[in-house]
């Protein structure tokens, strides 16, 4: 979860660009994945989804790299990144990219807004799957331990893959999870 303002309107606890995943949502992501998480393109030294390739956020830029991978896990900054000059719609293209051009499966941890033009370009008509988290006040990793505050909004974990039952049966105990197939096309 990153700084300034949130796409939503709403403003950021703080300017960090690196909060962590919790180990619950990181130990799902690996079971959807069958154990291998191949690319985290926004991480941080912190971090414990331990992915083969890693780009450590702030020194490293993900999205200027290819997203050639068969399994790419995304945490993004949420707010405008105004040092770099990117948003969360950055991100949530390169993941549709990867789908599109390389068919990878994506897993991607993002606010809950629907109403935004992101959701709308880069998810509905293009992602699997959505799980709307039980936990709306998802408590993000401070330098990877736990206690951080919550974040100021719901998440929700967006698929992009072909095991859309595997990515149900995992996340099904950690929220609402809702078929988006039908939107394509």
């Amino acid at each position: 979860m990153g700084g300034q303002t949130l796409t939503a309107g709403r403003k950021a606890i703080t300017a960090k660009k690196d909060w962590g995943t919790p180990k619950i949502y990181v130990d799902a992501v690996r079971k959807v994945f069958g154990g291998r998480i191949c690319l985290d393109p926004c991480s941080n030294k912190h971090s414990l989804v331990n992915a083969d390739t890693e780009f450590m956020l702030p020194r490293s830029d993900g999205l200027g790299a290819e997203w050639d991978y068969p399994k790419i896990y995304v945490n993004p900054p949420y707010g405008n990144d105004k040092d770099r000059g990117t948003r969360i719609t950055d991100w949530l293209a390169k993941c549709a990219d990867a789908r599109i051009n390389f068919d990878s499966e994506i897993l991607a941890l993002i606010p809950v807004a629907p109403n935004t033009r992101h959701w709308k370009d880069h998810i509905f008509g293009v992602a699997d799957a959505v799980c709307f988290l039980h936990d709306t006040r998802l408590k993000f990793l401070v330098n990877g331990r736990n206690g951080g505050k919550g974040a100021p909004m719901a998440c929700a974990m967006v698929y992009y893959g072909d095991n859309i039952d595997r990515f149900f049966k995992v996340f099904h105990p950690h929220g609402a999870v809702v078929g988006l197939q039908h939107l394509k096309g």
